[in-house]
């Protein structure tokens, strides 16, 4: 998902395939899939747990998301995951890896349905 047209058609050109689709639209507008689906995404700090709670609701199909988040916000979920998810820390991002630099270092969060 990407809500900037501009960001949304380099990815679509980069990653763009018949199983890869990029979205354009705000994360919290997403319709969730009737069928499992996966979730990569570097979502905006100030929308984490908003998107966090809409794509492990209980009707949700979602068997596993990567999310780059802020490095607080993964341990976190690290110690409290979702209900009926399992969460693991991936790679840790520096904050001078991203332009503008935020002001905290990130880290990704993967959840996998439990």
């Amino acid at each position: 998902m990407e809500l900037h047209p501009g960001r949304a058609e380099r990815l679509r050109r980069r990653f763009g395939t018949d199983r890869l689709r990029v979205l354009e639209l705000d994360a919290r507008e997403l319709w969730l899939p009737g069928r499992p689906f996966r979730v990569v995404s570097n979502p905006p700090y100030g929308i984490t747990a908003s998107l966090v709670s809409l794509i492990t609701q209980r009707s949700s199909r979602l068997i596993r998301a990567d999310l780059l988040l802020r490095r607080g916000v993964v341990n976190r979920y690290l110690t409290r995951p979702p209900r009926r998810y399992l969460a693991a820390r991936g790679m840790t991002m520096p904050r001078h890896a991203f332009t503008p630099p935020p002001p905290v270092d990130s880290a990704v969060l993967t959840l996998r349905r439990g």
